[in-house]
């Protein structure tokens, strides 16, 4: 396969990882979680970002849902800087919920109300990320960025994305790879 059609092959389900040197404040040690990349673009969410004081319990009472006190303590994610108080769920099994979109068989992304009604009963998905906007890119945008070394692309693992705790996602989606960050040089450049 040539750089050319590396590029071009979908990075759905794979994990986008900062590169140290990454400097944008939106994405500086960050994993996100691939849930579209098509020729019109890319989209996705970012999975260590707990969004530091706002926890689940003001969103609910926002959209005047009746919640459990598990379901208010829930973090809530800053998913990326576009749409920043879009909901969006990215979770595992049950897939039937009014605005579901699969991204594969384990993993869908979704952001309807009857979704957000059971959580707050402590009930539906047993593995979710509730975050808040997202993080997108236009056409040809993401592939520039990959090519400039701005990011490390891997195939994404659950357990990283629903189990590893949130301060260590960056490190262990690396070593996905077989790279130690803190090893890794801070200076780009290409082979």
């Amino acid at each position: 396969m040539t750089q050319e059609e590396e590029f071009q092959a979908s990075l759905n389900e794979h994990f986008l990882i900062a590169v140290p040197s990454l400097a944008d404040p939106n994405f500086s040690q960050t994993v996100t979680y691939m849930c579209a990349h098509t020729p019109g673009g890319a989209m996705g969410l970012v999975i260590n970002r707990v969004h530091p004081e706002l926890t689940m319990e003001a969103v609910f009472k926002e959209l005047k849902l009746k919640s459990v006190p598990k379901a208010d303590s829930l973090p809530i994610y800053l998913g990326g800087p576009v749409d920043p108080s879009q909901v969006f769920i990215l979770h595992g099994p049950p897939f039937g919920w009014e605005a579901c979109s699969p991204v594969n068989s384990s993993v869908a992304l979704s952001n309807s109300k009857d979704l957000l009604e059971s959580l707050a009963k402590g009930e539906g998905p047993e593995s979710f990320i509730i975050a808040l906007g997202c993080a997108a890119w236009s056409p040809g945008q993401l592939e520039s960025e990959i090519k400039e070394n701005a990011w490390l692309t891997c195939p994404a693992n659950e357990t990283v994305l629903f189990e590893t705790p949130v301060e260590k996602r960056w490190e262990e989606a690396a070593r996905l790879m077989g790279v130690n960050l803190k090893l890794f040089s801070e200076a780009a450049g290409h082979a």
